[in-house]
C-alpha cells in the first residue's frame, strides 16, 4: 500500500548517525512507497536539511553528533510547526521519552520495533496521530497530566478561551482521551478528512501548534474525564 498525503506520496527525511542502520531504514521506507526526500548523519546536517526539504514526517534518533535529537527536533518545529516527529531510538528510558514528547515528538518507537511496525508508525505520524511503543503511551499520556497540573506561567494575562463550536469540543475531547482520527471518525460517524479538519481549525482558533500541544489544552480543561 502506497504511503499517500494528500493525493501524493508521504515524504520522509532519515536521521542517524550510523549509516548502515539510517540506509536500511530509508530503503524500507522507499520500497513501502514512502518518498524518501534526505537523510543526515548528525544533528546540525538535520536541522539544515530538514528545514531546506521540508518533509510530512522526520524519522529520528535522539542520540547524535553535534546537537542531541531533541534539540533537532525543538528547532525544527521552530522553523516548521506543521512537521511530524517520529523518534526511532534504542532507549526505552522514561526520561528520553517524555523529553522527546516535551521536545514536539509526536510519536515514540523503539528500535526493536519490526520494519511492518515502523512502516504502520511513519503512515500513522503523517496521517497525525500519536503512536507510541506498547507501554510508553500511558507513561505520556501521564505526563501530559503532570504538566497540566503546573500552572502556566502567563495565565492571568491569557485572554478568554476562543469559542469552538459543539463538533470541535466533542473531537477535542476524544483527542484528549488518547483516541486516534480514525478511531474519533468511527466514534463519531464522520470521515478521516473531517476530523482532521476539526483538529486543524481547532488548532488554528487556539493558537497550537501540534497535537501534543492540543492534547495538554484539552487535559488542563478537565475534556479527558468529561
Amino acid at each position: 500500500m502506497t504511503a499517500q498525503h494528500d493525493g501524493r506520496p508521504v515524504t520522509v527525511m532519515v536521521v542517524d548517525d550510523h549509516p548502515m542502520w539510517r540506509d536500511a531504514v530509508a530503503r524500507d521506507l522507499s520500497e513501502a512507497g514512502f518518498d524518501v526526500v534526505a537523510t543526515a548523519g548528525d544533528g546540525p546536517q538535520a536541522v539544515r536539511r530538514a528545514k531546506a526539504v521540508g518533509p510530512d514526517v522526520l524519522v529520528l534518533d535522539l542520540n547524535l553528533p553535534g546537537l542531541p535529537g531533541v534539540e533537532v527536533c525543538k528547532d525544527v518545529l521552530a522553523d516548521r510547526p506543521e512537521l511530524r516527529v517520529l523518534v526511532l531510538s534504542a532507549s526505552g528510558e522514561h526520561a528520553d521519552v517524555l523529553e522527546a514528547v516535551k521536545s514536539g515528538a509526536t510519536g515514540y518507537l523503539l528500535k526493536s520495533a519490526s520494519t511492518e511496525e515502523l512502516l504502520d508508525a511513519v503512515r500513522r505520524t503523517a496521517a497525525g496521530d500519536p503512536v507510541f511503543t506498547p507501554g510508553l503511551a500511558g507513561l505520556v499520556l501521564g505526563e501530559y497530566r503532570r504538566l497540566a497540573g503546573e500552572p502556566a506561567p502567563t495565565a492571568a494575562d491569557q485572554p478568554a478561551a476562543p469559542q469552538l463550536t459543539e463538533r470541535e469540543t466533542e473531537v477535542l475531547r476524544l483527542v484528549a482521551k488518547g483516541l486516534s482520527y480514525k478511531q474519533i471518525a468511527e466514534r463519531l460517524v464522520i470521515s478521516h478528512r473531517t476530523v482532521q479538519n476539526h483538529v486543524q481549525n481547532t488548532l488554528g482558533k487556539l493558537q497550537l501548534h501540534n497535537r501534543v500541544e492540543l492534547v495538554r489544552y484539552a487535559i488542563e480543561r478537565g475534556l479527558d474525564d468529561a
